[in-house]
């Protein structure tokens, strides 16, 4: 393969199984109704996650997972928990960034409930 031709879906699914122990089923089956979106979907992760990047693959797992568990998309913590696995990052690291994560929440809903709070101090008076 020249740098000019695209992989076929099999082939980038085989690096997914590679780097991830599995491909998520709704990237398989989105190659099968629309294979644009999964050559869309290559092209966004090496746009997010350059070779070249500042980070290591660590540290942008832990990202991912920590972006897929607020934004509650299970098929990408499964995908990532899978990756986390197999680099054999440390369960400390992914605990910590659980808990990160549970603080992050946990922060939004307060900074989020300001107006909640301005009532309440009203319904004192």
């Amino acid at each position: 393969m020249n740098g000019t031709e695209k992989p076929k879906p099999e082939e980038i699914f085989g690096m997914m199984r590679k780097m991830m122990g599995g491909v998520p089923s709704a990237i398989e089956k989105a190659a099968k109704v629309d294979e644009g979106l999964l050559y869309e979907h290559l092209r966004s992760r090496q746009y997010a996650m350059p070779p070249e990047g500042a980070l290591d693959e660590e540290a942008r797992t832990l990202i991912y997972l920590a972006s897929a568990l607020a934004a509650g998309s299970a098929a990408c913590i499964q995908a990532m928990a899978n990756k986390a696995k197999m680099q054999g990052i440390p369960a400390a690291k992914v605990i910590e960034t659980l808990h990160i994560v549970r603080f992050a929440l946990a922060t939004k809903v307060i900074g989020e409930s300001e107006p909640v709070f301005d009532a309440l101090r009203e319904m004192q008076k």
